[in-house]
């Protein structure tokens, strides 16, 4: 149970005010997933429908599942809101494809695997999904259907490998999912690596049982209970195949197996035993030979053991495995399918899913540890599929340039640099994504000097100084500071960065290590802080019957580093087995504070420890056990250094374990917490916790970060690459007071806005659906609001119609509540005003001002009948009141903006560019004001002829004359302001130059010119200056000579329907 510290009254009064926030509010506020999907994530399961293969389903490690309706082309997550995003199979129902079949929690039981909730089903293509039971299997492998009856389904639970539990095996449901039988278990500690049903025989199934173990110091495949399983009806009996059927003596492990579709008797088994070897059956599995024990049928059989057969081929074979080998002669020999290092045509290596087109074994697709690829020509060529964003960050990070950039590693696909925000066209793309260093990627740590430079960290503590702008990249790992000495690094390190110099950085092995020169030479400045448990360092056995000491488990090793960044000195540290320690002098001397955190079982894994940015000796704990196959999320916080601590989450605020959390800098009630199934959010300090689900799928949460400058939550998944949440300052006032959501309307602070400079997206302009586009930040100036309420839409009779439209109170802007409306003044001086339509639901919402001011009308032909304000002439840096209209509700905000920080311009250069480009406005309203009372007189010459012709041609036929002549004479002068009308088809030009066309060519030369204005400028302002003056003298000529002439003529027919007419002018 959490310990709350607050009095009881103060909490109260926190909870009442929470609980009228709903995430509803927050729907216009919506995180941005920006990307990459260039380097992709873990694909585990895909299946095509056959009746349409250009529709895709494709299933992720811990990124949901997606499909296609285009053969590739384009995707869209289906999986958003269930309890997880880790899919372990994917099934579609052939005979009825708008029935698909999920099973969650990836099969593949590396250290990074996630886990899932049972099987899920959707029958409406995946729009919706309902939950079919299995929850506490944990991990699905396989789901076969019976394609003779849809009812019947087989689930193959490999279950949790950190766990000793029943629920695994092959489950059996006869009945569409209501109920489940399970029809094959062998021990609490083996489960499904593979499930295959006889294509001719739908009550014939193999099964592959595994038996296996992952702890976090070690694991084992094989055993007694691991084996080839055969029934032939259904699953009511099962026949354990054995040594004398032709398989290997002795424990086996991990099993793949694949069935000839056009000769189901042959039937292929990938074993893992004391030899690995591949074994084949021409009997339909009753009795096998071995045909290949060589290396090349694969490796690391406890990540992938996967082995799949042509369709129309029983001898072309293809063996899933950190490559993709193929064989044509059943086995005996393989080779590579396609190239991954060293060349420019590779495919990601680490393979764990494979579809073939059973009636063409040219179409295949593969997935792998780096996403997904296509070929249709039996992997002569492939086509890698960059727009599935499904990365999986382990940690994120920050800098501070303009724009930022977000920095990262992913599993199994190095450390990453790409911005928040572009100020580009478009989206933000792949190609501005940058791999700057190799490995796995874990901890990235810019340098604060110089983002140039930095640090990238991969497995087992491979820190390296990186270079991202020549890649001139050297390893930084601290070395034993003696002969006898062996350091321990965790796969995922600790590192940390001294606030108080750049040049000190520090790193985690069992103990802690100190750089003052940017990792070049390295101190220890700690004891062993781990519990140094001997039977917890026999990593070089670990893996059961194939070795696997890749250094994933290493253990009793630092995996947090954090210095205090109010306290020099001060550092807190966490390890894999659950120890913490804290230091106030540099390392002089150590205290550990484990024993003080109530209720966190002992040995739990320490991922994250953030220290206060304002209070010395507080600091927040994230620590989880899942590894133990504990899933109870903990969170903890200090204020003392550690000596007490208080639980902040536990099993009733969210639904999976903790991940990573981060405290508002500002305001410290306002908070978020990673989990495994996603976001969540507190306004009262971590008293009570909600989940966000506005725009922000389910998925594993591993790590964020709050960017000062700009006020934005940078969120680093594990499955859905890296998202930004823009400017959450709105949220920092509601955790400041709850009571801003009583208010009728409200504005809150905007980012500063930067008149930036644009570019085209690199590489091409037009990227089609398949080019991967992230979501950019939107131009110009962000403005948040919130409305406590909205006009709801009501049927109105027309007697109520005809009421209202019969009131004598005049309606006005401000007491209408179906729009909005924003008027930008600088200083007492109005010059924008902006107005949208109110929306459609409460709470909070955001629009853009573009940084413009009230722009000049434009000439035309056709008088306008638009009420909406143009824009205008870029503004001036400055600061700039915006006033919020809502009703009679108002409020207000300043906005600060600033000029494009990459340039270098001065104070001069921007007020000249400026009142240059006013005065050229002035021109275009004088010639708009003047086409415009040209245009009226036009149309009134031409009806007033009209209205002639009806009344008596032959009498009125001088006027109508005369009206004729007007109406020519005022094209004419219309044509000095607008060119000539040319009605002709096609492009066309007019060889006289216009008022406008000197007016535009002056502006655009202006306000492009950022610089200052030159003599350039100032000759073409000159130009469009004295052809303005020189057409609105004509203007004024023709008004008042032969206007007035004309005017006299009619008004003597006793035809009178003119106005005043005005003198035009450039003031």
């Amino acid at each position: 149970m959490k310990k709350i510290l607050l009095p009881f009254f103060v909490f109260l009064s926190l909870m009442l005010n929470a609980q009228e926030f709903t995430m509803d509010l927050v729907q216009d506020m919506k995180p941005r997933n920006i990307g990459p999907a260039g380097m992709s994530g873990r694909v585990t399961s895909i299946d095509v429908v056959l009746s349409n293969p250009d529709i895709l389903y494709v299933g992720t490690a811990s990124g949901g599942l997606w499909k296609s309706t285009s053969g590739g082309i384009k995707w869209e997550p289906l999986f958003e809101k269930e309890v997880t995003a880790s899919i372990g199979a994917v099934k579609i129902q052939q005979s009825n494809p708008s029935v698909i079949w999920v099973g969650t929690g990836e099969g593949n039981p590396r250290n990074s695997l996630n886990g899932g909730y049972g099987v899920f089903k959707s029958i409406d293509g995946g729009k919706t999904w309902t939950a079919m039971g299995l929850e506490k299997t944990r991990h699905i492998h396989r789901i076969v259907i019976d394609p003779t009856n849809p009812d019947v389904v087989y689930v193959g639970a490999i279950g949790s490998p950190w766990g000793v539990h029943p629920e695994r095996g092959v489950y059996k449901t006869e009945d569409g999912g209501k109920t489940w039988k399970k029809i094959l278990s062998t021990n609490n500690t083996s489960g499904i690596a593979d499930l295959v049903i006889d294509p001719s025989n739908p009550n014939k199934l193999i099964a592959a049982m595994w038996q296996h173990k992952r702890d976090t110091w070690f694991f084992i495949s094989g055993g007694e209970a691991s084996g080839l399983f055969i029934t032939l009806d259904g699953g009511e009996n099962w026949k354990k195949l054995s040594d004398e059927d032709g398989l290997p003596k002795g424990e086996l492990g991990r099993i793949g197996m694949a069935i000839a579709k056009n000769k189901p008797n042959v039937v292929y088994a990938l074993v893992e035993a004391k030899k690995n070897a591949l074994y084949r059956s021409d009997d339909g599995g009753f009795k096998w030979k071995k045909v290949n024990d060589k290396n090349d049928i694969g490796n690391r059989p406890f990540y992938y053991s996967d082995i799949y057969v042509d369709p129309q081929n029983e001898n072309r074979v293809y063996s899933i495995f950190t490559y993709v080998n193929v064989s044509e002669d059943g086995g005996k020999n393989f080779k590579q399918l396609m190239p991954a290092y060293q060349a420019n045509n590779g495919v990601h290596p680490d393979h764990h899913a494979w579809w073939i087109h059973p009636e063409n074994g040219q179409f295949m697709i593969d997935g792998n540890d780096g996403g997904m690829n296509i070929t249709k020509d039996g992997g002569k060529t492939w086509r890698f599929i960059g727009n599935l964003p499904v990365a999986q960050f382990y940690h994120i990070n920050i800098d501070n340039e303009y724009p930022y950039n977000v920095y990262g590693g992913m599993q199994d696909n190095g450390s990453w640099r790409g911005p928040a925000y572009v100020w580009r066209d478009q989206g933000i793309r792949n190609s501005y994504w940058q791999e700057i260093a190799f490995g796995d990627g874990f901890d990235v740590v810019p340098d604060l000097d110089d983002n140039q430079f930095g640090y990238a960290m991969s497995q087992q503590g491979y820190v390296s100084r990186y270079d991202w702008k020549t890649g001139n990249n050297y390893i930084v790992r601290p070395t034993s500071p003696d002969k006898e000495t062996r350091l321990r690094f965790n796969w995922n390190a600790g590192i940390g960065q001294d606030p108080f110099n750049n040049s000190t950085v520090y790193f985690g092995s069992q103990f802690v290590h100190k750089s003052t020169n940017k990792g070049l030479t390295w101190t220890t400045i700690s004891p062993d802080l781990t519990t140094n448990d001997k039977e917890k360092q026999k990593q070089s056995e670990s893996g059961g019957l194939t070795m696997d000491a890749t250094g994933a488990e290493n253990h009793c090793t630092i995996l947090v580093i954090e210095p205090s960044e109010v306290e020099q000195n001060m550092l807190w540290v966490g390890t894999d087995d659950g120890r913490v320690h804290i230091t106030q002098n540099g390392g002089g001397t150590w205290t550990e504070v484990t024993q003080n955190i109530k209720g966190l079982p002992e040995g739990s894994w320490i991922p994250q420890i953030k220290a206060s940015k304002k209070n010395k000796g507080e600091a927040l704990l994230i620590a989880n056990d899942y590894r133990r196959f504990n899933y109870t999320p903990y969170a903890y916080r200090t204020k003392d250094y550690g000596k007490t601590w208080t639980r902040i989450v536990d099993g009733n605020d969210v639904e999976s374990y903790t991940l990573s959390i981060v405290e508002d800098p500002e305001n410290p009630n306002l908070m978020f917490l990673g989990t495994d199934d996603g976001l969540y959010i507190s306004f009262n300090a971590g008293s009570s916790w909600m989940k966000w689900t506005e725009g922000f799928p389910t998925v594993s949460t591993k790590d964020l970060v709050i960017q000062p400058r700009e006020h934005d939550l940078v969120i680093g998944t594990f499955g859905r690459a890296a998202w930004v949440l823009d400017d959450i300052r709105p949220l920092r006032a509601i955790a400041e007071n709850a009571a801003v959501l009583q208010k009728d309307v409200m504005l809150f602070d905007s980012p500063d806005a930067y008149l930036a400079a644009y570019q085209q997206p690199t590489g091409s302009r037009f990227g089609g659906d398949a080019l991967y586009n992230a979501e950019n930040r939107k131009e110009g100036a962000m403005i948040t609001y919130y409305l406590k309420e909205v006009p709801k839409k009501e049927d109105k009779s027309k007697d109520d119609k005809e009421k209202e439209a019969s009131e004598e109170e005049p309606k006005t802007e401000v007491k209408k509540k179906d729009s909005v409306i924003f008027k930008v003044y600088d200083g007492s001086r109005l010059i924008r005003t902006l107005k949208t339509k109110a929306p459609k639901k409460a709470g909070f919402h955001r629009m853009y001002w573009e940084l413009d001011e009230k722009g000049p009308d434009r000439p035309s032909r056709k008088i306008s009948k638009k009420k909406s304000e143009r824009g205008g002439i870029t503004v001036k840096p400055g600061s700039y009141k915006v006033k919020v209209h809502y009703g009679s509700a108002m409020d207000s905000t300043s906005i600060t903006v600033k000029t494009d920080p990459r340039l270098n311009v001065s104070n001069a250069d921007v007020e000249s560019v400026y009142n240059q480009a006013r005065k050229l406005e002035k021109f275009t309203q004088a010639s708009a004001d003047a086409v415009k009372a040209l245009v009226e007189r036009k149309n009134l010459a031409n009806r007033l002829k009209k209205e002639m012709k009806e009344m008596d041609k032959e009498k009125y036929k001088d006027a109508m004359k005369a009206s004729d002549s007007i109406v020519k004479e005022i094209d004419g002068i219309v044509a000095l302001f607008i060119g000539k009308e040319d009605k002709r088809q096609g492009i066309t030009r007019n060889p006289e130059i216009s008022v406008m066309q000197r007016v535009n060519t002056a502006s655009y030369y202006v306000q492009t010119r950022k610089s200052g204005v030159t003599k350039t400028e100032e000759n073409l302002i000159q130009f469009a200056e004295e052809e303005v003056k020189a057409a609105l003298g004509k203007t004024n000529a023709f008004l008042n000579q032969k206007w007035k002439a004309y005017q006299q003529e009619i008004e003597a027919l006793e035809l009178s329907p003119f106005t005043e007419t005005k003198t035009i002018t450039l003031e």
